[in-house]
């Protein structure tokens, strides 16, 4: 039952389940950027959050392992290709926008940083991320096209 998608393409259903649930997290993410804007801050924080550590769940329990089974071992030899150089530009940057996402959720809503190192300037850093994560969410809707609807590429 779960072996084929729902979306007509070649995934299989936690591929198709997963494509829909990170777009909805990046329309989740503007969401709450408009929150802040609308100076809701608590709203703005309570989603921002809910994003971040879904995703941080989505990517060590399904993007990671897939990464290291089907990507990772091709590595340095065939990312002329395009099926692995997307993966892998993905990966990185997907990486280091949830790093970065998560770097700000402990900076503003937690103690656990030494005062030294939180961040000050929020802005920039959490509208640079949100950039950072859409050109990753790109990258991840144009890598699952790759792999699993070639013909129309």
């Amino acid at each position: 039952m779960f072996n084929q998608g729902f979306l007509g393409t070649a995934a299989p259903f936690i591929a198709d389940l997963i494509l829909l649930l990170e777009i909805a997290m990046g329309v989740g993410l503007l969401a709450g950027a408009w929150l802040a804007r609308k100076k809701r801050f608590r709203q703005h924080a309570w989603c921002q959050s809910a994003v971040v550590l879904l995703n941080l769940a989505v990517v060590a329990l399904v993007m990671m392992p897939s990464f290291h089974a089907r990507v990772l071992p091709k590595i340095p030899a065939r990312l002329g290709k395009a099926y692995y150089a997307l993966a892998t530009a993905h990966g990185i940057l997907g990486i280091v926008a949830e790093i970065a996402a998560v770097y700000i959720l402990l900076s503003a809503a937690t103690q656990l940083l030494p005062e030294r190192v939180r961040i000050t300037r929020y802005k920039s850093w959490m509208r640079g991320t949100l950039a950072l994560w859409w050109v990753a969410l790109i990258l991840g809707i144009t890598t699952y096209a790759r792999w699993y609807a070639p013909h129309f590429f």
